[in-house]
């Protein structure tokens, strides 16, 4: 039998895509693991350990094991699911680790020095040494492994993310509730999600778009506001930040398409939750996009708005003709944690 630790440290930042790829893996591993041939630990921070299930074997994480890791003799894998992470047996040669790399989303940034995305490489490179198999969420961010880093021999597999399953479509009393339709964004709010190239979309029509989630750039933020002022479309821009699980639900369920221009992007869960309930979908053709998206979802090439403006009425001319709804339901129904769970655990009993 193989003890293997499923590290969920990055749980302690909620809101976030590897929150709840942490979430949804570690609890499909816990369900579909078989008892003769393995047994997940899950190391986590205490405030979540209530989302697994209770007889769960888990580690208490601690920001001392930074540089203490805890006991790991009992362990034969380690699996990191954050690709810079500071908690690696480093010392325990004994036991296998499994990277997992989300993306290299700091080489895409033109305004990250370059002294910054050479630590972070470097750092990214002393994890993948230390590791004995690397898994990526897609093939555009294994090219990208490839070209950057060394991986020498190892293995590196491509196990696509499953979707997040929405829950209890509901708007509290105190949730903003369109009264238009209404297009649909969500994302860590920073430049790199672009969601101002958006905006165009808002002229000529009564239609709003709708962003959610947190603000780790308030520079960007006012840049986004005063974008929409520029444009004339202020008020029908709603910046909404982090919203629950069933507000979220009802968003998605609710909108007359989602859009995301982002520019940089490892996988990107939103897009599959949007493929979940059969949305029209809007996305920029650059990094992994095109990959989750496929033939289902409609691409914009560049930002200009008048460009934008007709991806997106023919798009919707086309989601409506052709009757796309079951289509793109199909297509997300091909994510699945499930399966993703499955695929882990064959790299884990490969070793």
């Amino acid at each position: 039998m193989k003890n293997i630790v499923f590290d969920c440290e990055r749980m302690k930042y909620s809101d976030t895509g590897i929150y709840h790829y942490c979430l949804n893996l570690g609890q499909q591993l816990q369900q579909i693991a078989e008892p003769h041939l393995e047994q997940v630990t899950i190391y986590m921070p205490g405030k979540v350990q209530h989302l697994f299930k209770n007889d769960t074997r888990s580690i208490r994480q601690n920001s001392s094991h930074k540089f203490y890791m805890p006991r790991t003799g009992s362990f034969q894998i380690w699996h990191a699911t954050y690709q810079n992470t500071n908690y690696l047996p480093v010392r325990n040669s004994r036991i296998k680790v499994v990277l997992t790399i989300h993306d290299l989303n700091f080489i895409y940034d033109e305004k990250k020095p370059a002294a910054k995305k050479l630590k972070y490489l470097r750092h990214l490179q002393n994890n993948i040494n230390r590791a004995d198999a690397i898994v990526c969420i897609s093939e555009f961010c294994k090219s990208d492994v490839l070209e950057y880093c060394d991986t020498g021999n190892k293995p590196v597999h491509v196990i696509h993310n499953g979707t997040n399953t929405l829950i209890h479509p509901t708007l509290s009393p105190l949730s903003y509730k369109p009264s238009k339709r209404f297009l649909f964004s969500i994302g860590v709010l920073t430049r790199k999600k672009n969601f101002h190239s958006l905006l165009p979309l808002l002229r000529n029509n009564d239609m709003e778009l709708l962003i959610a989630g947190r603000c780790d750039d308030p520079v960007y933020l006012n840049y986004l506001l005063n974008s929409a002022m520029n444009l004339g479309v202020e008020k029908k821009l709603h910046v909404l930040g982090i919203i629950s699980e069933t507000e979220k639900s009802w968003y998605f369920e609710n909108c007359y398409a989602f859009a995301s221009a982002s520019v940089s992007e490892g996988f990107c869960l939103p897009v599959t939750e949007a493929m979940s309930v059969g949305k029209p979908l809007f996305l920029s053709n650059q990094t992994a996009l095109p990959e989750i998206g496929g033939k289902v979802a409609f691409y914009f090439s560049d930002f200009d708005g008048n460009n934008m403006q007709n991806v997106f009425l023919k798009g919707m001319r086309q989601y409506k003709t052709m009757n796309m709804h079951d289509a793109i339901i199909e297509r997300g129904s091909t994510f699945c944690w499930n399966k993703a769970a499955g695929k882990y655990l064959d790299v884990y009993r490969s070793f």
